[in-house]
């Protein structure tokens, strides 16, 4: 006979948080959202943090590299989709780890007897229009001036001219030594009043750009999520169980943060086996992430196969219907719960702290609250940040409304084989897990999350924590019945046309 769980399966919708005492420290600019990405040890720091707790989910609707630029600027992380080619996916993770980088790698370069030619199928090609004069044109050849789009006219000097005619000479130059810190080299192009700082060796040979656009940037985005090193912006990518050993050295050679199984069901040998080989390969230092699963027996697994982070969920996602073709799944909020008392429990036996990720059915910008205060360390969302500016999906005007589309992993759209694959042979996708849709376009990330942000530290506030840990401790929360959802929202009264 099969084991019947007595638990009812729950959903966020079904929850309300109550109010604790919000003492005067509690106040928005003293909460702080970071949380743990990865496991860490008691007492020690985790590799990565993130300083809001929001990653993107890996769908090709969703998390492409210019999603992952916008949501690390602003204190998040994705995971690029893995649903595409291996080359492709380790492309876009170098495009992120370029963006933004402090000291970054000069791609745009010339020879002195390059002509304007040159010059203006570079800029077609790369955008950029600060270039290194080096002596072969490569990156780090001997630096012998600079040439920006303000030193000539192309219409007017032609475009047989010569770079070495227009260019800043060397001697002309400000450069930092290679070694200068970052504060140091931005006080640079402060006091010298520069748009790029070179930054070279001890040969002369052109190292790095600094740029003032990147310092201006982190000025209006302090929430950042940086290697403290590198100062690149931090990025993670989707890998399913089956071309791993070609993927994921492709992509730790792009650079990749971190990594993350991407499966509906997370809970099986083939995941088992990723993680190991993962581990195995890079002596433990690639750090990688699993499931989905949504109760304890899962999350032990996985943990003991060694993942980094669990998620958690089947089926609660907008345009998930596994539920519905399958049969599986459970309620997102029993399910979160379920599993951060088994996360809890794990470390109070070992002092290994493993951070759990809610996965799928969040309806509501408070459902992100109480998914918080269950024990989520943080939350994957694919509707939510399908619906921006910076998602790679079209915009369309569809009877009088602005929309985006927005298709699932598990669709036919998706062709996501992979995700799904019980093993063995003819891994085709036989039936649909996911649908293909519109969600209505709500603009720029960074308005929206300001809005969203501000709720969940309001709430936060509002039950006297200032610190995700702390919400998870003292957060009270209550069932409530279908008539108080109802008296919840605006009722008995005619509500105004906005």
């Amino acid at each position: 006979m099969a084991q019947i769980i007595e638990k009812v399966s729950r959903t966020f919708g079904e929850y309300l948080l109550i109010p604790g005492l919000t003492t005067k420290e509690c106040t928005p600019q003293n909460v702080s959202l970071k949380t743990p990405l990865v496991k860490f040890r008691k007492g020690e720091k985790p590799a990565i943090s993130l300083n809001i707790p929001f990653v993107s989910a890996i769908m090709q609707s969703v998390s492409d590299h210019g999603l992952a630029i916008a949501l690390a600027r602003n204190g998040g992380l994705s995971f690029i989709f893995g649903s595409q080619s291996i080359e492709s996916q380790a492309e876009m993770v170098r495009k992120v780890k370029k963006f933004k980088a402090g000291f970054v790698p000069s791609d745009s370069n010339v020879r002195p007897d390059s002509t304007l030619a040159e010059v203006e199928a570079i800029i077609e090609a790369t955008g950029h229009t600060t270039m290194g004069v080096t002596d072969d044109g490569t990156p780090n050849g001997k630096l012998l001036g600079m040439l920006t789009s303000r030193d000539y006219r192309i219409d007017h000097d032609g475009r047989e001219s010569l770079v070495k005619n227009f260019m800043t000479p060397f001697e002309k130059l400000t450069v930092g030594k290679l070694g200068i810190t970052l504060s140091e080299a931005n006080q640079l192009i402060w006091d010298h009043k520069l748009n790029a700082l070179p930054i070279i060796d001890e040969e002369q040979h052109l190292v790095y750009f600094v740029f003032r656009k990147d310092y201006d940037s982190h000025r209006e985005n302090p929430n950042e999520l940086l290697d403290p090193q590198t100062k690149e912006l931090l990025v993670g990518a989707g890998i399913n169980s089956r071309d791993y050993k070609e993927r994921v050295p492709a992509l730790v050679e792009a650079g990749v943060d971190v990594v993350c199984i991407d499966s509906s069901d997370g809970f099986s040998e083939w995941q088992q086996e990723t993680i190991a080989w993962v581990k195995e390969k890079y002596n433990g230092k690639v750090l990688i992430g699993a499931g989905n699963v949504v109760d304890k027996e899962g999350f032990d697994y996985l943990v003991e196969a060694g993942a980094d982070f669990i998620k958690v969920g089947i089926g609660g996602g907008s345009i998930c219907i596994t539920r519905e073709q399958k049969g599986i799944g459970r309620g997102q909020a029993t399910a979160i719960l379920d599993v951060a008392a088994a996360r809890d429990e794990y470390f109070e036996k070992t002092g290994i702290y493993v951070p759990i990720c809610s996965d799928g059915g969040l309806v509501h910008d408070y459902h992100m609250s109480l998914a918080l205060a269950m024990g989520a360390d943080f939350l994957m969302m694919g509707r939510y940040f399908a619906r921006f500016d910076e998602s790679p999906t079209k915009k369309l005007y569809i009877n009088g409304n602005y929309v985006k589309e927005y298709w699932g992993e598990g669709s036919s759209r998706a062709r996501n084989w992979q995700r799904y694959d019980m093993g063995g042979k003819g891994g085709a996708m036989k039936f649909e897990e996911g649908v293909d849709s519109y969600v209505p376009y709500a603009g720029k990330m960074k308005d929206n999350l300001e809005v969203t942000l501000g709720k969940i530290v309001s709430t936060m506030c509002s039950c006297g924590s200032i610190t995700i840990p702390d919400f998870q401790k003292n957060a009270k929360i209550t069932l409530v019945s279908s008539t108080s959802i109802v008296e919840g929202g605006a009722h008995d009264v005619i509500l105004k046309d906005k």
